[in-house]
């Protein structure tokens, strides 16, 4: 996400710190690198022209340019501008007085409309509520099945008619089951168009008026730029949206519309996708976003997705072996098995200071290529050898890389940073490592 845009801004923040004390050409010189960036990620010309003319004010000033650290002064701005520019705050779904909450779900086809209103419907059951979905899109073949397997596959209830009904009819059918059912929300999946058209339009108008949701949210592909920027225009001045979803996040490294969009359609992004699993979802927080866009992580994601990935016991349990240097490489593989259910390896680095960096260099999937090769080592051995790694011999070693597929040096490799890593928990358990390493531990 965003890595092409991460990679220019950094080189542009680096000359402007090897060069100490700076002069108001400094900075126009820099912000005409950081112009050209943000129009090859395919951002709006009028976002950033104003975009850049925020940061140049600012920038000019004494408190800046006679500043001791003036590129730091500057990075601080820049941060703050892109976060002006994405949006307020967090913005929440809007909640109806009495439930249920009704959410239609527009956008046009290949935009991920569907896949997005399952997720919104796992997001809101993991925080306790009881969504329906409502399976209204009778114009793309296959759309009906696709979300009542979604339904079964997440444990939601899905509402579905023949598709020769009205979809008007078939909402307002819907709602009147979800109400009496006790739903909490109602997420309408509507029918989308290769483009936009009257037909299409007055359709959803007429959807709209029977549902009389408490959101209109538009679902657009972010990897479409501009084009994603024209859409929710075209959208909002028809039927009036109260908020936007960009999916395929994690496939767009310019970033063009998550840049833009807000700001050109002035309506404000609720949501992002950022993979093809059914909680690959986030909610949209602008300054973490510009955080990971300016390469600084999102330290406050990697916790909450750790937090629902995790088994609370298991990480007591965890943190007992730690503190008791008793952690062994059957500990290990379950942490592994932890990490993968958190995400892609490339996505937790990004969310990571400093890290993401040195992730962003590495070939495609050569960071799960490396967790599958440490798996099927620890595979390979036998319960007494992960919970006791200092039997493992010559003769183990050479059996376990033939059943894992690996050398006897990946082994060796493998063993050696084990034996430093419980090296350094025993110094953590003893009190004997520097204040600022003992968070390491729990």
């Amino acid at each position: 996400m965003f890595e092409v845009l991460s990679e220019k801004l950094g080189n542009v923040f680096r000359l402007l710190g090897n060069r100490g004390k700076l002069t108001e050409k400094d900075i126009d010189d820099a912000l005409r690198q950081v112009r050209l960036a943000l129009l090859e990620a395919d951002v709006n010309f009028k976002v950033v022209k104003d975009f850049t003319g925020r940061v140049r004010g600012r920038s000019v000033g004494k408190d800046v340019l006679e500043s001791l650290t003036p590129a730091q002064q500057i990075i601080k701005i820049v941060n703050e501008e892109l976060i002006a520019t994405l949006g307020d705050g967090q913005i929440q779904l809007i909640s109806a007085p009495q439930p249920p909450s009704v959410i239609m779900m527009v956008g046009l086809q290949g935009s991920g409309k569907t896949t997005t209103a399952a997720k919104m419907a796992l997001h809101l059951k993991r925080s306790g509520q009881n969504p329906w979905l409502v399976a209204a899109d009778n114009r793309r073949p296959a759309a009906i099945e696709q979300l009542v397997t979604l339904g079964k596959q997440l444990d939601v209830p899905v509402y579905n008619e023949d598709p020769k009904a009205a979809s008007k009819d078939i909402c307002a059918r819907a709602l009147a089951r979800a109400k009496s059912q006790g739903a909490t929300h109602v997420i309408v999946d509507t029918a989308g168009r290769l483009h936009i058209d009257e037909e299409m339009m007055a359709e959803l108008a007429q959807v709209k008026k029977v549902l009389k949701p408490d959101e209109v949210i538009l679902v657009v592909d972010a990897m479409t730029g501009q084009d994603a920027v024209r859409v929710a225009e075209d959208f909002h001045s028809r039927v009036s949206l109260t908020g936007l979803i960009l999916t395929k996040m994690d496939g767009d490294a310019r970033g063009g519309a998550a840049l833009s969009i807000r700001w050109v359609s002035g309506v404000p992004i609720k949501f992002i996708g950022t993979g093809e699993k059914a909680d690959a979802f986030e909610p949209f927080y602008p300054d973490r976003l510009a955080s990971r866009i300016l390469g600084m992580g999102d330290v406050l994601t990697f916790i909450e997705r750790a937090e629902q990935t995790l088994d609370e016991k298991k990480a007591k349990e965890l943190e007992k072996k730690v503190r008791t240097a008793s952690f062994n490489l059957e500990d290990f593989l379950e942490q592994l098995k932890a990490i993968k259910k958190m995400g892609p390896i490339a996505q937790l680095a990004e969310m990571l200071p400093g890290i993401s960096k040195v992730a962003s260099r590495l070939p495609d999937g050569a960071q799960e290529a490396q967790l599958k090769k440490v798996e099927a080592i620890v595979l390979s051995m036998t319960p007494q050898e992960r919970q006791n790694p200092s039997i493992i011999g010559g003769s183990r070693r050479r059996r376990i890389a033939q059943g894992s597929g690996t050398r006897t040096s990946d082994i060796n490799q493998l063993l050696s940073q084990f034996q430093q890593m419980q090296k350094l928990m025993k110094m953590g358990a003893r009190g004997k490592l520097p204040k600022n390493l003992m968070g390491m531990f729990g």
